[in-house]
C-alpha cells in the first residue's frame, strides 16, 4: 500500500469512528459534507495563518512553525474527507492530480494569458 492509500484508509477509519460514513452519499448529502469540510478547511487555514506573524502592526507575534505543520496536517484530514465525500479514492486523486498538473504546465508554457474553463474538463 502506498502512503496516499494509507492516508485515505486511515481517514476513512477516523471518520467512521466519529460516526461519519461517506460511502454512497446522495447528492444532497455530498453537498452537506462538502460544505462541512470546506468550512472546516477555512478554519484550519485561519489557524495556519495565525501561526505566522501576519500583523505588521503587532510586535509580539512569533512564527510558530511547529503549529503551522500541525495545521497543514489538519487541512489534509479535511481535504481527504472532502475527496472521499465525492467518492474519490487515493488513485482517483492521484490520477486527477497528474492531469491537472499537466494542464498547469501547459498554461505556463503558453503564457496563461486567458482563462480557459474547458482545459480542465477532461479531469
Amino acid at each position: 500500500m502506498d502512503k496516499l492509500e494509507e492516508i485515505f484508509q486511515l481517514q476513512q477509519k477516523l471518520n467512521e469512528r466519529i460516526g461519519v460514513k461517506l460511502d454512497g452519499l446522495s447528492d444532497d448529502e455530498q453537498v452537506r459534507w462538502l460544505l462541512n469540510y470546506t468550512r472546516a478547511m477555512q478554519q484550519e487555514m485561519a489557524e495556519l495563518i495565525d501561526s505566522v506573524p501576519w500583523k505588521w502592526w503587532a510586535k509580539y507575534q512569533e512564527f510558530d512553525k511547529q503549529n503551522a505543520k500541525v495545521e497543514v496536517v489538519d487541512l489534509f484530514h479535511f481535504l481527504i474527507s472532502t475527496a472521499q465525500a465525492l467518492g474519490m479514492s487515493a488513485d482517483d486523486v492521484y490520477q486527477a492530480y497528474l492531469k491537472k498538473n499537466e494542464v498547469n504546465h501547459t498554461r505556463q508554457d503558453t503564457g496563461y494569458t486567458e482563462k480557459d474553463g474547458n482545459d480542465s474538463k477532461h479531469i
